[in-house]
């Protein structure tokens, strides 16, 4: 295991630029000048939404292992990955707002793909840090008390206090490269270039990352918030005994965040643009890979259609097809093959 450098008596820090650090000036001098260019523009085309295929997704939710591996794009970073027997939810947030209050902050343009009340039970909950879009209290107190029992809460160093102080038990936290083994998938925490803090006095006292998910027929990564950086090829190298051809390749589904990345010199070392997003999608040595974290709430000064109109680009500057690299419409459903079997259909 590498050594725990990222650990400091100050914080946590990234493995290749530090601390992500802009001081009161730089985000006022942003604040000013998006107010002084009506930033955001709207967008010019509204985020595609699409009924969900409930009775897929219930179904399938029921189908233990003969589960097809599915991804279902419920808004912003939030997505539902049925694989390998497990219905995984990521970084989940169905509320109105990204913000510690419901009547200020970023709203939703539109609900999100699925109601939580028409959510199959989810087994796993996937943390990948603490900022309010990513770990949403209201959403966390719901998938908790499910019916039919509390989920399992996976986070980062830092959060299971957050989570019991909610009430909260059957929880876990993990450091980088660390695992838990779940129902017979492998769930390792990853790291990713961001930062944490849901206060003024809490600024990376809380890990984050990524996740890996391994299961015996279906690989999936979920980056959570990042920048670009090196750990998505230390990614790929940590896992590579795991990916041989025999076992089908590299992850099956990478799902990579594309959106909020203007302006680029306040957001580069925190979130992706649409080139970094692609590099990272090769970096993993992903077979096809999923763009989130975009069309759903405002964060940044680019529009939320901004993927619609880029990835083309982004993947013919890089030479990656539109199979390998897609979106999905909120509430979109794709399916994947099992590792070994032939591909399945998709809704």
């Amino acid at each position: 295991m590498p050594p725990k450098t990222h650990h400091t008596p100050e914080g946590f820090r990234n493995n290749y630029v530090g601390t992500v650090t802009k001081s009161l000036g730089d985000l006022l001098r942003w604040q000013i000048d998006r107010i002084r260019r009506g930033l955001p523009p709207p967008a010019t085309i509204p985020t595609p939404v699409q009924a969900p295929d409930l009775d897929f997704v219930k179904g399938n939710a029921m189908a233990g292992q003969k589960m097809i591996p599915a991804v279902t794009w419920i808004g912003h970073a939030t997505a539902l990955v049925q694989a390998s027997g497990l219905n995984v939810l990521t970084d989940p947030i169905f509320s109105l707002r990204a913000s510690p209050v419901q009547f200020l902050g970023p709203a939703r343009a539109q609900p999100p793909g699925i109601a939580l009340a028409d959510l199959p039970r989810i087994d796993v909950v996937l943390i990948s840090h603490n900022h309010y879009d990513h770990l949403d209290r209201r959403s966390i107190l719901a998938l908790q008390g499910q019916a039919g029992g509390a989920p399992l809460f996976l986070a980062p160093i830092g959060i299971k206090a957050w989570l019991e102080r909610l009430g909260i038990g059957h929880a876990l936290e993990l450091d980088w490269w660390e695992k838990h083994v779940h129902a017979g998938v492998e769930f390792h925490f990853t790291p990713a270039q961001h930062w944490s803090g849901r206060g003024f006095h809490d600024r990376n006292k809380t890990l984050w990352g990524a996740w890996t998910a391994i299961g015996k027929d279906f690989h999936w990564f979920f980056s959570g918030d990042t920048g670009y950086s090196q750990d998505f090829s230390d990614t790929r190298r940590h896992f590579a005994d795991r990916q041989t051809e025999t076992q089908g390749g590299g992850f099956d589904v990478a799902l990579i965040a594309v959106g909020a990345c203007l302006p680029r010199w306040f957001m580069q070392m925190q979130h992706v643009d649409l080139d970094e997003a692609v590099q990272v999608h090769l970096d993993l040595g992903a077979k096809c890979s999923v763009g989130v974290h975009w069309g759903t709430f405002a964060l940044a000064d680019d529009p939320l259609d901004q993927p619609l109109h880029e990835l083309a680009h982004a993947r013919t500057l890089k030479g990656v097809s539109e199979e390998s690299f897609f979106l999905l419409p909120v509430g979109g459903t794709r399916q994947f093959a099992r590792r070994g079997a032939p591909a399945d259909s998709e809704s």
